[in-house]
């Protein structure tokens, strides 16, 4: 029998290439856990070494050098990594919770998140959010660079009211207070057309900002209503959600009315667009700026999934969001629904 370019074996291939790549894939994550367990368990042991011992800090000069002596071509064991071990077991030998989660991402977004968040609640964000999306080391660096954990709290929505329960604290994970487009090559005065044709052509940077995790349906997403068109900027769906997210682009500030509008389209996909066991459509209304006040009082009493987001296209100096973050116990609830 002819095997070549039948489907059953194009079918029979394409198994054997996602065990393939299963398998290389957990091999990366168990030889991952074991280099972080060993760096790990270095630092617990310079540190030990430097309490009980009262070794100075040219322990770790002299150790750098014998073990680079001793295992010659093998990176890792430079002063200043084990100086960066030594730290890491510093910043979270009284957390149990970090502890386990430190081998879920690998060594480099580990000290990158170290060095970079002071905040345990901020570390124990990024972990999760690298390891739940699968973020380059690069991606990694431009989330905390944008305040994503900040402008993630501070997201406008009415999810808490308008969603099932056992969705709506992920759901607020998907609308960000600010979203920062600085992959786009747009000049002064763009109309929302050009930033849709935009967004569209990078579509990739665009999906990476808005979480990672949706898939583009389209641009343009026409829905018919008693004979007349109507059409939705970007259609998306997300994937852990399972539920279709309509975004509208603003060039100009947040009104009121286009929390109306958006009421009216997730209607629609909920009726003509939403399949059984999708969860309900959720709208996400993009401005180039808003008045917090004046998002709460719209979103107050519309019976539909709706957040208010503010982006910019060129990346700006960071603001000063600390003093409006909720409390920390709120804060760690949201955290905790990151798997």
């Amino acid at each position: 029998m002819k095997l070549e370019g039948t489907q059953q074996y194009a079918a029979f291939l394409q198994e054997i290439k996602s065990r393939i790549y299963e398998a290389q894939s957990n091999a990366l994550k168990s030889v991952n856990k074991q280099l972080v367990a060993l760096y790990w368990d270095i630092g617990r042991q310079i540190v030990e070494k430097q309490k009980n011992e009262k070794w100075g800090d040219s322990v770790i000069e002299k150790l750098a050098i014998d073990l680079q002596h001793g295992f010659p071509g093998i990176k890792g064991f430079s002063a200043r990594n084990l100086w960066k071990m030594r730290d890491l077991y510093l910043s979270h030998s009284d957390n149990e919770k970090l502890q386990t989660l430190l081998a879920e991402i690998s060594w480099s977004h580990n000290i990158a998140i170290l060095e970079k968040c002071k905040d345990t609640l901020e570390r124990e964000f990024y972990i999760r959010m690298t390891r739940k999306y699968n973020w380059s080391y690069r991606l990694l660096l431009n989330h905390i660079d944008n305040q994503t954990y900040e402008k993630t709290l501070l997201g406008q929505t009415n999810f808490d009211a308008t969603l099932p329960a056992e969705i709506k604290e992920q759901a607020a994970l998907v609308v960000k207070d600010e979203y920062t487009f600085d992959f786009l090559e747009l000049g002064n005065g763009f109309s929302e057309r050009q930033l849709e044709n935009a967004l569209v052509a990078r579509v990739e940077e665009f999906l990476q900002e808005m979480g990672g995790i949706f898939a583009n349906i389209g641009r343009q997403y026409r829905l018919e209503i008693d004979d007349k068109e109507y059409f939705i900027d970007i259609l998306l769906y997300h994937r852990t959600l399972r539920c279709l997210v309509a975004v509208e682009l603003k060039i100009g500030e947040f009104i009121p009315e286009y929390v109306g509008k958006m009421q009216f389209y997730l209607s629609a996909l909920d009726d003509n667009v939403r399949i059984p066991g999708e969860n309900p459509s959720i709208g996400i209304i993009l401005c180039k700026a808003k008045s917090k006040m004046t998002v709460e009082y719209a979103l107050r009493d519309s019976h539909k999934p709706i957040g208010v987001a503010m982006y910019n296209v060129v990346k700006k100096l960071p603001k000063e969001l600390r003093d409006l973050l909720p409390s920390a116990e709120q804060i760690a609830k949201l955290i905790g629904k990151i798997e």
